[in-house]
């Protein structure tokens, strides 16, 4: 076996730094919000689901009604070819609530006989049952594409590898890509998570549904991306009590969040899964800013950041 030595060592370390910054300065992160939607019907919002695209790479968060049309929006329209239906390989589940997954299925369906990999999953207690739901939701779609005339290369493909937990952890780390599931606390459902992305060049934070959380403030510190839900204390203050208790338990007020942006001090706040009933959804911005003078926005269906 051949050694390098010292002098050699020495003259080559500069070059290999100089190509790991050079690999770091091309490394990309982007934010994409496939749907800001509530379970109040909106048309021009999908049901909740955010992408992170790193390295052409997308990780995407949930996946609401109306999530795959806008991932093919932001491939065919905006260029993220990471995002088409058979690129995405990787989905992360906050909680079980139907406004947040009932795009899985449609998402592992899509084109499925053309992917190269199967769909993974990630998400709750509970995952695994929805996903053999789906399975027999599309039993004679299946069983019609892989024994009937069609060409498929995999017959296996419609498959999706599930990974479940009940604990706040790290749930994915490749390739420069960390991702840490941490709970949330969301009314009745348990548990319920946010995730946390750290890649090369960012640190973006999802809130998932939530209450007020204090972990937040921690969670959150110096972010590059706080994709947070909210609610307006406006629209809350005119529901009847029996609304206003089960919102305040299950979602955050925007002086609330106001209060967490404060503390945490993200780069920029974007504001989705926006609740704001009567009050108007530019309020809702009103409101978070008359106590937070950072950088905040409302987050529309295929913003980038």
């Amino acid at each position: 076996m051949k050694y390098l030595s010292s002098r050699t060592l020495v003259r080559a370390i500069p070059v290999m730094l100089g190509a790991l910054l050079s690999f770091t300065a091309m490394a990309k992160t982007d934010v994409i919000l496939l749907g800001t939607g509530t379970p109040v019907p909106d048309a021009s919002r999908s049901g909740p689901s955010t992408a992170v695209v790193y390295n052409d790479r997308a990780f995407v968060f949930d996946a609401g009604g109306g999530m795959v049309q806008r991932a093919i929006e932001a491939a065919q329209h905006k260029g993220i070819k990471a995002l088409y239906p058979t690129n995405i390989q990787h989905v992360f589940l906050t909680h079980l609530h139907s406004d947040h997954i009932l795009d899985v299925s449609e998402l592992a369906a899509t084109y499925w006989w053309r992917r190269d990999e199967k769909l993974s999953v990630y998400g709750p207690i509970g995952t695994k049952k929805f996903i053999t739901g789906y399975y027999d939701m599309l039993s004679a779609d299946i069983r019609l594409r892989t024994s009937g005339k069609q060409p498929v290369k995999n017959p296996t493909l419609y498959q999706v590898n599930v990974t479940e937990y009940t604990t706040g952890n790290v749930v994915y780390n490749q390739g420069g890509v960390t991702i840490e599931a941490f709970k949330v606390p969301h009314g009745d459902i348990r548990p319920a998570f946010g995730y946390k992305i750290t890649t090369p060049d960012r640190v973006v934070v999802i809130s998932g549904d939530t209450a007020y959380s204090e972990a937040m403030k921690d969670i959150a510190k110096n972010a590059d991306v706080l994709v947070h839900e909210v609610i307006s204390d406006e629209g809350l203050a005119k529901l009847p009590p029996f609304w206003q208790k089960y919102h305040s338990s299950s979602h955050t007020k925007t002086d609330e969040l106001a209060k967490i942006a404060n503390a945490a001090q993200p780069k920029l706040l974007v504001l989705s899964h926006i609740l704001h009933y009567s009050a108007s959804v530019d309020s809702v911005l009103e409101e978070v800013q008359a106590s937070y003078d950072g950088d905040v926005v409302i987050g529309n269906d295929l913003d980038v950041f």
